[in-house]
């Protein structure tokens, strides 16, 4: 990287729509001045949209999932194996982060695998120690902790005021998926 650039950590949370549908904005936005983005979704394991478009920004935009296929539904006991790949997830963006290749670093679903238990706030906190100075991190998800919240340096919560999956309307391919 080139000039002085100042990262910051940013945090899109809340129980509206959006917060996932933000990060690829800004990394858009990013790649359009040729800024490499590094996107790790949590508990993402199936075939979105925005795969098939990033795969052509490629590589100024990688996305990994480290869920398994399909969204998981955890209630209280996760199962080792979601807790293993969401670990090995974390340890994953860790090393792109560390690898300079990348100007933002987005932790996707971060808040709901640490809402379930996948990881700790802790293994979370220990990452964002790491962050290099000149590296945005963007981390999504509902449920966003008070001791990520107060962590970050730009947090943004999305609140459903209506939605028309209240309706009955499924993910659309395109819009939600």
């Amino acid at each position: 990287m080139t000039e002085k650039f100042k990262g910051y950590v940013q945090v899109y949370t809340g129980c509206g729509k959006g917060k996932t549908t933000a990060a690829l904005g800004l990394a858009l936005r990013a790649a359009g001045y040729g800024w490499r983005v590094y996107v790790g979704q949590f508990l993402k394991g199936q075939n979105y949209g925005e795969l098939v478009s990033v795969g052509k920004l490629a590589p100024l935009i990688k996305i990994e999932q480290f869920g398994r296929k399909g969204f998981i539904h955890v209630t209280d006991n996760p199962e080792d194996e979601d807790i293993d790949r969401a670990k090995k997830g974390l340890q994953k963006c860790l090393k792109a982060m560390l690898s300079r290749k990348y100007r933002i670093i987005v932790l996707d679903e971060v808040h709901v695998a640490l809402h379930f238990r996948l990881l700790t706030e802790k293994e979370v906190h220990d990452f964002l120690a790491q962050r290099p100075e000149d590296i945005e991190v963007v981390l999504t998800g509902r449920y966003a902790p008070l001791s990520v919240i107060r962590a970050a340096d730009l947090v943004t919560e999305m609140k459903e005021k209506k939605h028309y999956y209240s309706k009955g309307v499924r993910a659309r391919l395109g819009i939600e998926k």
